[in-house]
């Protein structure tokens, strides 16, 4: 670990900023507490020794109880995914880190050039229902709040707080009412829903988009684990054909592959204002779109990864 954060000139990096964990859904918890929050604790303490000026651990915006309403950094926590279990879990252990000069950003469904997680996947899955001349319907309702923000946004958030962390600037922060951690939630201003995303995806692929209705819905609650096998066992084969098609032999992050913790009829609703109020912070790509996902994908075709 030391030798992380050693340079040649031998002096300290100002800030440190953890990236790193499991970001596959469904894993054993042993694989999270050893990937995720044994990594946080292992970097955190070093930061710690170090004298780090900063250390921004990156967390999730799953930690919250579902709801519609936009959750704020103080609301009710009730992690609905294993990384969010695990990331909470590093939240509350790095907070007593003697010495841990401490900011916890928490993150919307991230997305962007070279982005491989939820949009991503749906995009994949997007594309393969266009080859096989199908609609792509949706569980649960248009209305499911699915908050994003840009890659873009994330990383120029993550420099502006740590500069505001270490310009000792806090007039606009309240200890006693916002706590002695600070915590940001890093969302762009779109308020995306499922709903928004698909027409979306509408547009960009030529493909007729849906949702099922609720009687289907309904039994997909209930009976989720063989709802997801299907959908993954109608998608896998013809993804696998269309890079073979595409003469993509060393295939990409990128698959159909939808993971059941992301297809619960959860909300992942955040409150982003805290970060523009306090930080001053202003979103270059406020909301997702047409054009910016078809950047998306023009990226992973630089990659070879798109089909």
């Amino acid at each position: 670990m030391s030798r992380i954060f050693d340079r040649t000139d031998g002096k300290q990096w100002d800030y440190v900023f953890n990236c790193g964990g499991e970001t596959k859904y469904s894993q054993e918890d042993e694989v999270y507490k050893l990937r995720s929050l044994g990594l946080s604790l292992a970097v955190g303490k070093e930061a710690a020794k170090r004298g780090v000026k900063c250390f921004v651990e990156l967390s999730t915006g799953m930690v919250y109880k579902p709801d519609s309403s936009p959750s704020k950094e103080q609301d009710k926590l009730k992690p609905w995914s294993k990384i969010a279990v695990f990331k909470l879990q590093a939240e509350e252990e790095l907070a007593k880190i003697e010495g841990l000069n401490l900011v916890v950003v928490r993150l919307a469904h991230v997305y962007g050039p070279y982005a491989s997680q939820w949009v991503a996947t749906a995009l994949s899955m997007a594309r393969t229902y266009k080859a096989l001349e199908s609609e792509m319907k949706w569980l649960w309702t248009k209305d499911l709040r699915q908050n994003t923000v840009h890659i873009h946004d994330v990383t120029r958030a993550l420099w502006a707080i740590a500069g505001w962390y270490t310009t000792g600037n806090k007039a606009k922060w309240d200890e006693k009412t916002m706590g002695k951690i600070p915590i940001f939630n890093v969302v762009d201003k779109g308020v995306t829903t499922q709903g928004a995303l698909a027409d979306i995806i509408g547009q960009v692929f030529g493909i007729e988009t849906g949702f099922q209705g609720s009687l289907i819905s309904t039994f997909a609650k209930l009976n989720l684990d063989s709802v997801v096998d299907e959908v993954n066992d109608e998608l896998l084969g013809p993804w696998a054909e269309l890079l073979e098609d595409a003469g993509i032999t060393k295939p990409g992050p990128l698959s159909p592959f939808m993971e059941k913790e992301l297809l619960k009829d959860t909300d992942l609703s955040m409150d982003g204002s805290r970060l523009e109020d306090v930080v001053g912070f202003v979103y270059e790509k406020p909301k997702i779109s047409k054009e910016l996902i078809e950047e998306v994908i023009e990226s992973y075709k630089r990659m070879n990864w798109w089909p």
